[in-house]
C-alpha cells in the first residue's frame, strides 16, 4: 500500500475543526480472502493485470465530536471504475510521528463493472467487506 495522508496537529493532538485529506493505492495482486481457490478466480475476474491498483482518495472528513471517529466522503477506483464512498473511520495518533487508520465497509462488485466469480458450482456472492488499517509516519 502507498499513500499520502496529511491531517493538523493542534496541542499534541488532531485537530477535530481540520478535515484529514488522504488518497491511497493498494495492488489488487495483494488482495486476499483465505482461500487459494477464491483469491485465483478473483484476480481472473477483476482482470487484475489490466487494472493492477485499487485507489482511494477522500474529498472531505469530519471528526465526530467526542471520539476518535471521522466520517469520510471519498472516491473509490476499482477495475477503472470510480464510484463515490463514504463510511466512518477511527483516526488515532499512536505517537508524535504516527497516525493510525482503521475501518471496514462493505461493496457490492457489481458497481464496479465486476461480476462476481463461480466456483465450480458454487456462486459467489458480490458484496464483499473490505477492512483497511493505514499505519501513516510523518514525513518531513
Amino acid at each position: 500500500m502507498e499513500g499520502l495522508v496529511e491531517a493538523e496537529l493542534v496541542d499534541g493532538g488532531l485537530d477535530p475543526s481540520a478535515s484529514i485529506s488522504a488518497r491511497i493505492e493498494l495492488a489488487v495482486a495483494r488482495l486476499r480472502s483465505g482461500n487459494p481457490l477464491y483469491d485465483a478466480a478473483m484476480q481472473r475476474t477483476v482482470q487484475a493485470r489490466r487494472f493492477p491498483t485499487i485507489t482511494g482518495e477522500t474529498s472531505r472528513t469530519t471528526a465526530v465530536a467526542g471520539s476518535s471517529r471521522h466520517h469520510v466522503l471519498g472516491d473509490l477506483t476499482f477495475h477503472g471504475v470510480t464510484r463515490q464512498a463514504e463510511g466512518d473511520v477511527t483516526v488515532e495518533l499512536a505517537d508524535e510521528e504516527t497516525l493510525v487508520i482503521e475501518g471496514e465497509h462493505a461493496f457490492d462488485v457489481r458497481d464496479f463493472g465486476v461480476s462476481p466469480p463461480r466456483i465450480l458450482a458454487l456462486r459467489v456472492h458480490p458484496d464483499v467487506k473490505v477492512r483497511i488499517r493505514v499505519v501513516a509516519e510523518r514525513a518531513e
